[in-house]
């Protein structure tokens, strides 16, 4: 954790007292309880390389010092704007960020994370070369003990067919919003914002924005940093609350990709289509894709397997 003095030091070198008219990027950093990190989090949004950006910062409730935080840094810079509101959890307070967003470009940073300084420089410079709806970096999952890449991006390469844009973003895994930059135009036009009032929102979003997407390019050598804080939404996957979101998400996710009949191959998404358990412990489970359903016991034994009949095959039958 950054001492206080360093970073208001810092701030103090930056000398931000005028509004900026056109921000290149809009960041949006949903805040809840993070009076022990959010100044790290600052620290390296404030020291961004590129200096046309407006920093978002949604308070969702908080209770506990990280207002009275936020409020002081917010003194030492004028691209800060804060928004309040009720606990309504990440997705309500992205999407109100997004309500207020002028930037040309959006991105979306969590409380308890970092970046590298050139950051969002690198991602609007490469997005803006390729005129591209979004612009994507490796992420890394880092803790006091680890330190994790997510994705591995060597190079600079724009990705144009559907089935490679969800590849290189490693959609299957890794739908992170936070590791990319958005052309905010394009996220208004095909109304995409964050399912409110749940768990695990990010799945659903992340997966529209890739397949709306024009094109997106892989931007090298800049990194977002994932801290693994055991305190997170992320780490408490075992209430009901978040069993239960994670599997309304997946659902909602699947039936997106049949509605849009995205050709991944089966099983590249899935789904909970019905669950008997015995507290968190599964007993039985039926999961189904884009092409069939599994049956299984224990949540790992498949004991019987459906093929779903396709529509065009019955078509083709020749009279």
């Amino acid at each position: 954790m950054l001492k206080e003095k360093s970073l208001l030091a810092k701030i103090e070198e930056v000398k931000f007292s005028g509004k900026v008219e056109n921000p290149k990027i809009s960041i949006i950093v949903p805040v809840y309880n993070a009076e022990t990190y959010i100044e790290r989090c600052l620290y390296y949004l404030i020291l961004q390389t590129i200096k046309e950006i407006e920093i978002i910062l949604v308070n969702d409730g908080s209770t506990d010092n990280t207002m009275s935080i936020i409020r002081e840094i917010a003194q030492k810079d004028s691209r800060i704007i804060i928004l309040e509101q009720e606990n309504k959890l990440q997705g309500a307070a992205r999407n109100k960020g997004l309500s207020i967003a002028t930037g040309e470009y959006i991105g979306f940073c969590d409380a308890d994370d970092y970046i590298d300084f050139e950051y969002y420089e690198k991602l609007y410079n490469t997005a803006k070369k390729y005129d591209a709806d979004i612009a994507l970096a490796a992420n890394v999952r880092v803790s006091k003990t680890k330190y994790k890449p997510r994705l591995n991006i060597k190079n600079e390469e724009v990705f144009v067919d559907i089935l490679d844009k969800f590849n290189v973003c490693n959609q299957k895994k890794n739908e992170c919003p936070t590791n990319k930059i958005y052309k905010s135009s394009y996220l208004k036009k095909n109304n995409i914002l964050f399912p409110e009032g749940v768990y695990c929102e990010d799945k659903l979003f992340s997966v529209k924005s890739v397949y709306y997407s024009n094109k997106i390019v892989t931007v090298p050598n800049v990194h977002y940093y994932y801290w693994e804080n055991p305190n997170s939404t992320v780490n408490s996957r075992k209430t009901k609350k978040h069993i239960k979101d994670r599997c309304i998400a997946k659902k909602a996710v699947l039936d997106f990709v049949k509605e849009k009949e995205i050709p991944v191959e089966n099983w590249y998404f899935k789904a909970e289509k019905k669950r008997i358990g015995f507290y968190y412990f599964p007993i039985f489970v039926i999961q189904e894709s884009t092409e069939s359903e599994k049956w299984f016991l224990f949540g790992i034994f498949c004991v019987y397997e459906k093929k779903f009949l396709k529509q065009k095959n019955e078509d083709d039958i020749i009279s």
